[in-house]
C-alpha cells in the first residue's frame, strides 16, 4: 500500500511539469519506490492540488495517463 507524506507520489511523477504523462504500472514503481495497486486511485485525489487530473487507468495493460488540467 502506498504511504503518502506530503504529496511525496504526487510530486516524484510530477516533478518535470510536463502536458502529459503516460507511465506503466513499472515505472510508477521506479518512480515512487511503490508497487502500483488498486490503492493508488485514492491517491488520485492529490493530482488536482498541482494542477493535473487521472485520464485514463488500464488495470489490464497496466498503465495511467495522467493529464494537466487546463
Amino acid at each position: 500500500m502506498y504511504k503518502i507524506s506530503n504529496g511525496t507520489i504526487t510530486k516524484n511523477i510530477l516533478k518535470n511539469n510536463k502536458e502529459e504523462y503516460k507511465l506503466s504500472f513499472e515505472e510508477v514503481k521506479r518512480i515512487t519506490d511503490f508497487d502500483f495497486d488498486h490503492a493508488f486511485l485514492t491517491y488520485k485525489k492529490e493530482l488536482p492540488e498541482y494542477g493535473y487530473e487521472l485520464k485514463k487507468l488500464s488495470l489490464k495493460e497496466k498503465w495511467v495517463w495522467i493529464i494537466k488540467k487546463k
